[in-house]
């Protein structure tokens, strides 16, 4: 177990969802001397830092110095910087400890981790496992404790869930490529591993594919026997990738590997399910998976399918204007997201996508816009690489328009809207180069619509 206590700890990068916040917290508490540095000024920080005003730390914003980590013992680094970063290289060559939030949490976690990852609905499928475990908790034949939604998701810090964590609860955990690269040296696994799909993402971040599913792959390596609880591997049987880590998986005898797929769905929860499209039966055949491995009792699963609401910005509903109804998808940041909640709605759609370039290939949501959609309005940087492949898709009949703005773009998609369209923001792109994040995106496209009707 990495030590904190009297140790020189550098906090690298405080973030934008509370993960740094989280660790210097915990960096605090257990007796380091903390150093924060971040590349953002004190006046982009304000808010976390005040939060954290109380607490001995040392301040170095604006940049880094290469003394701090020079000197460090210990260097707890965000998921946002490559583990190729100079400042991080000085500190490996002077002997420090590089170590995450997640691998902190892992190494000292007593309770059960449920670890979702993939690269189009992992959000979803974690909220909607915490959702069905908690109501299976109130089960008098319940043989686990309380449980908890956290990682990318959720109000629980990681490192702050430890004080309250027991042997008998479980963490469901969303986890990214990032941070899963960060546990490549750590030595606990989760208990259980899911894999919603796998499509080319944050290229800009691992270069290829191949490096990618190299990145989620390592969630999966990790895991190891356990005489209490034998690891459970479940993957999608739509996905390819998730069919091959399958049968590659399966061979190992001190693992469970288990397939979920949305024809698993009975009919009565598609009945009572409140979420759109096959992509969000895929979603619930994950979390039922799960469900069904801790032993969750049935009649609370039906209770609790027909009561999850869903999470803003993924196909959230914002309002029926005029027979037209407008959907904030703004969680979908990959072309494979966006197709999906496009074949996921029947109804003629007027599209808003575009946003942040990741270096992905457009070519076959170019093919999927022209095939299904009435009309699409692009804006961001990448409009011109999506409006080159919807041409390039050949002949169609879709009307395609670019905005400066997000609410230009709104305005753009009123005028064009009948009756009956569903009018979809799902960009198939980060936010990046418009928005501080997708949240941001989402609230300024809701706002955009809810406008029209004043």
């Amino acid at each position: 177990m990495i030590e904190l206590k009297d140790k020189r700890i550098v906090v690298m990068g405080l973030g934008s969802f509370g993960g740094g916040q989280d660790s210097v917290r915990f960096a605090c508490e257990q007796g380091g001397h903390v150093i924060v540095t971040d590349l953002a000024d004190e006046a982009k920080l304000r808010e976390t830092i005040d939060s954290l005003r109380s607490l001995p730390i040392a301040w170095h914003l604006g940049g880094h110095l290469e003394e701090n980590f020079r000197t460090a013992d210990v260097v707890i680094v965000n998921p946002a910087v490559p583990p190729e970063n100079p400042f991080l290289q000085i500190a490996r060559r002077a002997g420090a400890v590089i170590t995450s939030q997640v691998e902190l949490f892992f190494e000292r976690c007593p309770a059960r981790i449920a670890a979702i990852t993939g690269s189009n609905g992992k959000s979803t499928t974690t909220a909607l496992t915490a959702h069905l475990l908690e109501a299976a908790s109130a089960s008098d034949a319940w043989a686990y404790g309380n449980v908890y939604l956290s990682g990318n998701i959720g109000n629980h810090p990681l490192l702050g869930l430890l004080k309250d964590l027991t042997e008998k609860d479980i963490v469901v955990l969303e986890i990214s490529s990032f941070q899963i690269e960060q546990l490549s040296q750590c030595k606990r696994g989760a208990d259980v591993a899911l894999l919603t799909n796998l499509s080319p993402n944050h290229l800009d971040r691992h270069g290829t594919f191949e490096a990618y599913a190299a990145a989620k792959r390592i969630l999966f390596e990790k895991q190891r026997p356990n005489p209490d609880f034998s690891p459970v591997s479940v993957f999608n049987a739509e996905d390819q990738t998730g069919l091959q880590w399958f049968e590659e998986y399966s061979k190992q005898d001190f693992r469970r590997c288990l397939l979920f797929k949305a024809e698993d769905i009975c009919e009565e929860y598609r009945r009572v399910f409140r979420l759109p499209g096959r992509v969000n039966l895929q979603n619930l055949a994950a979390a039922l998976t799960i469900a069904d491995v801790f032993g969750a009792d049935q009649k609370k699963l039906r209770e609790a399918v027909s009561s999850f609401q869903g999470l803003e910005h993924r196909m959230q509903f914002v309002a029926e204007i005029g027979g037209v109804r407008w959907y904030n998808d703004s969680k979908a940041t990959t072309p494979v997201s966006t197709m999906a909640a496009l074949n996921g709605i029947e109804e003629p759609k007027i599209l808003i996508a575009g946003g942040y370039d990741k270096h992905i290939g457009f070519e076959e949501l170019g093919r999927c816009i022209a095939n299904r959609c009435r009309a699409v309005v692009l804006i961001g940087q990448t409009a011109d690489k999506i409006l080159d492949a919807v041409k390039a898709a050949g002949p169609s009949m879709t009307i395609v328009q670019k905005a400066a703005s997000m609410e230009e773009a709104v305005l753009l998609c009123s005028k064009m809207a009948q009756k009956g369209d569903v009018v979809l923001m799902s960009p198939a792109c980060a936010s990046y180069d418009m928005f501080k994040n997708y949240q941001e995106r989402g609230n300024v496209f809701r706002q955009a619509v809810l406008n029209l009707q004043k």
